[in-house]
């Protein structure tokens, strides 16, 4: 478990809030692992904690080795950003070099790598976060939805015309052809969110689409508030795996929790954050 983080009360109290997160990962029914999740922390910005999920693509072996270039990009910019830097600079940097060494190695190797990327990097007064392509990044407060990133997807693109119903979004043919990714020719979009306050009780849950393909914004929302973070990616990956019914795909996850100390001790077990693996 992290170290408690403090932040301000409205009435200008000092509150301390423990951070508990875990990461999850799945291999679902493919014969490679593509998907990569991280949580970093850096000696220069003590209490602070960057969460990143990467979804690799581009065939056999290029997948993987897009997605973990993401991490060692974010992994390494993290350990040298100064404090008192933008944050937002911080996040275009990670996904800017990583985009850059992708392309390279799709140079080098003559293959066609390719990744999104999730990244959240929570701080004691507020959580900014950054994404590419259809890894997302959902925020939960009081067991309710309060906002999730939109993905860079063409069918993501037919709900926002209007052309397509919610609904109908995972079930469509070319529910997997990305707009915006890391290492393709074209610049990557990116899109960006923040909380400026946080509270007790907020869950941050970063996928990829191997897991929130199955499952309603609602069900997301009832698991994170039901489950400690460990149990309840446990859960979530259980459920996605009845759910795929022998044609899922790599299954990835952070669950990051905001509670005040003493809780829930449960959640204060070392497991709930491994260290990354590299």
């Amino acid at each position: 478990m992290l170290e408690p983080i403090s932040r301000r009360s409205a009435d200008s109290e000092p509150a301390r809030l423990k951070l508990t997160a875990c990461t999850g990962q799945h291999l679902g029914d493919r014969t490679e692992q593509q998907d990569r999740v991280g949580i970093f922390t850096s000696r220069r910005l003590p209490d602070a904690a960057l969460f990143v999920v990467a979804d690799g693509m581009g065939g056999k072996t290029g997948g993987a080795m897009a997605a973990q270039q993401v991490m060692s990009t974010a992994k390494n910019l993290f350990a040298e950003y100064s404090v008192g830097g933008s944050i937002a600079d911080l996040l275009t940097e990670i996904v800017k070099e990583a985009h850059l060494v992708i392309r390279l190695s799709a140079l080098s190797t003559e293959k066609e790598p390719h990744s999104t990327i999730a990244a959240l990097l929570v701080q004691p007064h507020r959580a900014d976060w950054a994404h590419v392509g259809d890894s997302r990044i959902y925020r939960f407060r009081g067991g309710k939805l309060t906002s999730r990133t939109t993905d860079h997807s063409y069918v993501e693109q037919l709900v926002t015309e209007g052309k397509l119903h919610p609904y109908g979004a995972n079930s469509h043919r070319l529910s997997n052809l990305l707009t915006s990714a890391l290492g393709t020719n074209k610049q990557p979009i990116i899109d960006f969110g923040s909380a400026e306050t946080l509270v007790a009780g907020e869950t941050f849950l970063l996928c990829t689409d191997g897991l929130w393909h199955y499952f309603s914004d609602a069900e997301l929302a009832v698991v994170l508030a039901t489950y400690v973070p460990r149990k309840a990616s446990e859960r979530l990956i259980e459920l996605a795996r009845e759910r795929a019914a022998g044609g899922g795909d790599n299954c990835s996850l952070a669950i990051v929790k905001l509670e005040l100390p003493g809780d829930d001790e449960a959640a204060a077990e070392p497991s709930e954050l491994p260290v990354p693996r590299f």
